[in-house]
């Protein structure tokens, strides 16, 4: 017998569902209270609010065809949503979750502003790799950290929700193939065991385990951590015992724009609105606009695997926009210069090569000539007084993970759905293809998010009680 399959019959459950993980998860606790289900969030960190990835991100959550959309005459659908996804995977994503989260991101994003009062704009003023229109959406600070607060605010004060931390699910316990018992480990080694009719496994994925990153994604392995330290596989590690399948493992998100010395995220609109990345010797090493997934491990491999951003005043100010980047300039690592040669000397750079290299992106940018890396993307040339900021490539988080349906509901090798058990975020597989070029935009918390939602609505519709609110 499976030693996590219990014989005896299950106790009453104490909660309907137990959300391991206080992050996107959070969004699925809600909308399972909502449905009046009793609810636990299981958190191993009491400082999670500054620590998960959800809180590091820039907020943006994809939604195509949404009334903010509509209002700024942006055309798009479900359909082009998920051809846009195929495109940037190259055809790779798990075709059953891509579907159902492209279909489904219309309604979470209205779901997220209407039914929880999250004040979400349309990010109008920057075009992010991949994504054929502007669909992604935001908070205005433009930061994880002001959606998460919101969320946990709202988990609070709902009655139907507990908090149980800090405190690591480390086990999972099923009868007769179902879910039925949680395992809740305190920081003193101590046990609980948490009768449950279902289980969302929020806890994100593995990137804090240095091990499974330099076995599985080798290109991106020196590269610094930039997630929740807690991210260490325990879902991996559940699923594991309970039979589940795993899909994508190679997949992640990097990224080629934290910024050396301050651990701040500068932000890829610094490249989108017509800035350049150099290498140390003052060269340009590709086409930025690719993905700032992608040319993470492009700038990993460069000469001491960094390099600086250059940009000009006119991006600095469209880039204000951003939290992230306004932290940068916080800590004082955004370097200014009022030519060519004062940038090289604050730089360190060669000045004969960052001249000319600057002048070569600038031919191109004007249309007066094709680039030689054959970027397309240029809102304007660059034009003195300059701006650079020195960057290294970072792991955000992994994008593979536990084999799950459009319900969320973790499957085995067979294809049959583990009963009661869901996963979301990095937990589950995602839609980010294998490696990192798959990644789009908003692919971490469009998993985080939305799976939580599907699960939450999947585990309403399969609860056999009915309670009152």
């Amino acid at each position: 017998m499976n030693p996590t399959e219990d014989s005896a019959p299950p106790q009453e459950a104490a909660v309907d569902l137990v959300v391991a993980g206080a992050g996107g998860g959070l969004a699925g606790a809600l909308r399972a209270a909502e449905a009046g289900l009793d609810v636990l969030v299981i958190e191993v960190s009491e400082t999670f609010r500054r620590g998960n990835n959800t809180s590091m991100s820039t907020a943006m959550i994809p939604g195509a065809g949404t009334r903010w959309q509509r209002d700024a005459g942006v055309d798009d659908s479900a359909r082009t949503f998920l051809s846009d996804v195929m495109a940037k995977t190259g055809g790779e994503a798990d075709p059953v979750v891509a579907d159902a989260l492209t279909a489904f991101s219309a309604e979470l994003v209205t779901w997220l502003a209407d039914g929880l009062d999250l004040p979400l704009e349309l990010a109008t003023d920057i075009n992010y790799p991949g994504h054929s229109v502007t669909r992604c959406h935001t908070v205005p600070s433009r930061t994880g950290a002001e959606m998460l607060d919101h969320l946990v605010t709202r988990a609070r004060r709902h009655p139907r929700i507990d908090f149980l931390m800090p405190a690591r699910l480390v086990g999972v316990r099923t009868h007769q193939g179902r879910v039925c018992t949680a395992i809740a480990e305190y920081p003193d080694g101590s046990t609980e065991e948490i009768p449950t009719r279902s289980l969302l496994l929020a806890c994100n994925g593995y990137g804090a385990d240095g091990h499974a990153v330099r076995d599985l994604m080798p290109e991106i392995a020196e590269a610094t951590y930039h997630g929740g330290e807690h991210s260490r596989g325990d879902a991996l590690r559940i699923g594991a015992e309970l039979g589940a399948a795993t899909g994508y493992l190679d997949a992640y998100q990097g990224h080629a724009a934290l910024a050396r010395g301050a651990g701040t995220l500068v932000g890829w609109a610094t490249i989108m609105h017509g800035g350049v990345l150099v290498n140390t010797e003052g060269r340009r090493f590709g086409d930025e606009t690719v993905g700032y997934s992608e040319y993470a491990a492009a700038l990993a491999a460069q000469p001491g695997a960094n390099g600086w951003i250059v940009f000009d005043e006119r991006v600095h100010e469209l880039c204000l926009a951003f939290g992230d980047y306004r932290d940068t300039v916080g800590q004082g690592v955004v370097l200014s210069a009022g030519d060519t040669a004062e940038l090289a000397a604050a730089c360190d750079l060669p000045a004969e090569t960052l001249t000319d290299t600057l002048e070569r992106a600038a031919h191109s940018a004007s249309g007066k000539g094709s680039d030689e890396f054959g970027r397309l993307a240029w809102e304007a040339p660059l034009r003195a007084p300059y701006r650079a900021v020195r960057v290294e490539p970072a792991l955000f988080h992994t994008q593979g993970g536990l084999v799950v349906d459009g319900d969320a509901r973790v499957l085995r090798e067979n294809g049959s759905p583990i009963a009661g058990l869901y996963a979301s975020g990095g937990a589950a597989i995602g839609i980010s293809g294998h490696g990192a070029s798959g990644y789009l935009a908003g692919n971490g918390l469009l998993p985080a998010l939305g799976l939580a939602v599907l699960a939450a609505d999947h585990c309403r519709g399969a609860s056999p009680v009915q309670k009152s609110s």
